[in-house]
């Protein structure tokens, strides 16, 4: 039997992340408040906003995660092998015949069948 006990942490999380959205809604009804100022101050108004916001939410638990999930990802795509341009190029070409014949099988299947439902009904058009 387990029992969900909230830790003070999981509560202190629930009040970072009720700053953060604080601080993003505030970005939001601000730069709608202050529409006559100019923009460079509301841009910078609102990139600092977002920022204490972003920063207030890596704080928590989820975003300490967030933040590791995100720097294994960076490793991982470094491991990737890239295919070079010549690769990239023919996979391409070889996309593109595939589709034309494929559109032109289609289009000749759809005549055909087009004729054949024409011949059945008597409905030639």
């Amino acid at each position: 039997m387990s029992t969900n006990v909230e830790s003070p942490s999981s509560s202190m999380d629930m009040v970072k992340w009720l700053i953060a959205i604080t601080l993003l809604m505030g970005a939001v009804v601000g730069n709608y408040l202050y529409a006559d100022m100019s923009v460079l101050v509301r841009a910078v108004g609102v990139v600092a906003a977002v920022a204490a916001g972003l920063g207030v939410a890596v704080t928590t638990e989820k975003g300490r995660t967030f933040i590791a999930f995100a720097k294994e990802s960076r490793i991982e795509v470094r491991k990737v092998v890239w295919p070079t341009r010549q690769e990239t190029t023919h996979t391409t070409l070889i996309v593109m015949a595939a589709t034309v014949v494929m559109a032109l099988i289609l289009w000749g299947l759809d005549g055909i069948l087009f004729r054949v439902v024409g011949f059945l009904t008597g409905l030639e058009i």
